[in-house]
């Protein structure tokens, strides 16, 4: 894996030593970490918008013109999930920790799951 963007729903200001949000959906802002080589090179922050158009889109379209490869979330819908995949975002979870450090640290070892279907939350009006 040469570079790649990673992203976190955070709660607050964010950033590598800030705590997730619990709701990818509704969280203040994604951490956005670049990797490169295994490597942290760059963390930046991204304000979420609000969504009330769009629905769950919105977030997804967002990480996708921040050219997010990848998202690690607590838990997440169908239709959010079925948007990532889309967009080519792979999710993956982790819903152990509140602490954001840890979760990058698991992710570059590789022990972070990528979600499944299973693994999806119910939620908004599923059909």
């Amino acid at each position: 894996m040469a570079t790649m963007r990673v992203a976190i729903p955070s709660e607050g200001e964010g950033g590598l030593d800030g705590k997730r949000a619990g709701h990818f959906g509704h969280c203040d802002v994604f951490t956005c970490i670049d990797f490169e080589n295994g490597e942290i090179k760059e963390v930046s922050i991204v304000p979420n918008r609000e969504h009330v158009q769009g629905g769950c889109m919105v977030p997804v379209n967002l990480l996708a013109e921040n050219k997010v490869n990848a998202l690690v979330v607590g838990g997440i819908g169908m239709r959010p999930l079925m948007g990532f995949r889309q967009v080519g975002i792979e999710v993956y979870h982790d819903s152990a920790r509140p602490d954001i450090r840890p979760v990058v640290e698991d992710f570059l070892a590789g022990n972070l799951p990528m979600i499944t279907d299973n693994d999806v939350c119910g939620g908004g009006g599923g059909r």
